[in-house]
């Protein structure tokens, strides 16, 4: 059965992750807009300046987050541990990916929340994530802005999700919706399918049905289509097994393929 924890509100599971950020303030204000709708989680992935008196002065009643802040070296291990995913993106990307408003955004994490963490990641206040970063991520959410000043304040980009966030969650308590809890198996963590597109791309070079080198966008588009899938955790155990197979039969056959598939440890 899925991982849930029935006592868990799903504002306390709900994490926002600040990526790169280069002015302390806006982790202040970041922290304030979570605060103000109920949330308490806070990321970063290497800030360029924290801890800042900057931040806490921009936090004003919400220096207990910064206190309990997370800081870490990169979004790999910011997320790792968390079943959904989700991006802030301003860019048109070259190869689309599954796309949520604020709203839609909200009700998907509020659903999920209970069952496992929930990550919402903000890029780089002048460039925002690179196509990496938001390649690690099950979906994008873009804020509909007006187009004739689009550029949203990281601390604001903030305030927007996390208040969406709130609604859906007091909405979710008027009625039942469903929860992936009533799925039969969690989804897979995000850290297991980084560890999965490696065994992935490295399987494809030595079928030969990539080149090693030069995968051009091929790993892209499978990571957009295992995005859009979501497996839970039992069947990719069924893929990494497939993958270590084919890996072990082109070792018997001549080919590149090693015994055991790759080592994860």
């Amino acid at each position: 059965m899925a991982n849930s924890t029935p006592d868990l509100s799903p504002l306390d599971n709900v994490r926002a992750v600040l990526v790169n950020t280069a002015h302390p303030g806006n982790i202040g204000g970041a922290a304030r807009a979570l605060k103000n709708m109920g949330l308490s989680q806070l990321y970063l992935v290497a800030p360029r300046e924290f801890p800042a008196a900057n931040a806490i002065w921009r936090a004003a009643g919400a220096a207990d987050l910064l206190d309990r802040v997370v800081v870490v070296d990169t979004l790999e291990e910011a997320v790792a541990d968390c079943g959904l995913v989700v991006a802030t993106s301003a860019r048109e990307r070259r190869i689309p990916w599954p796309l949520l408003t604020p709203r839609e955004c909200a009700a998907k994490s509020v659903t999920e929340a209970p069952s496992h963490p929930v990550a919402l990641v903000f890029g780089r206040e002048d460039r925002g994530l690179t196509n990496e970063e938001l390649q690690a991520c099950n979906y994008h959410v873009h804020i509909p802005a007006n187009p004739d000043y689009s550029s949203l304040n990281l601390a604001t980009a903030v305030q927007v999700l996390a208040y969406e966030v709130r609604v859906a969650a007091l909405e979710a308590e008027k009625g039942t919706e469903l929860s992936y809890a009533d799925w039969d198996r969690p989804p897979v963590k995000a850290g297991d399918m980084e560890l999965y597109y490696e065994h992935l791309q490295l399987a494809l070079g030595e079928l030969g049905f990539i080149d090693p080198d030069n995968p051009r966008q091929t790993m892209t588009r499978l990571r957009r289509l295992f995005s859009r899938v979501r497996p839970d955790d039992m069947e990719l155990g069924i893929l990494r097994g497939w993958l270590t197979a084919t890996q072990n039969y082109i070792y018997r056959t001549g080919g590149k393929g090693r015994p055991g598939g790759v080592n994860d440890e």
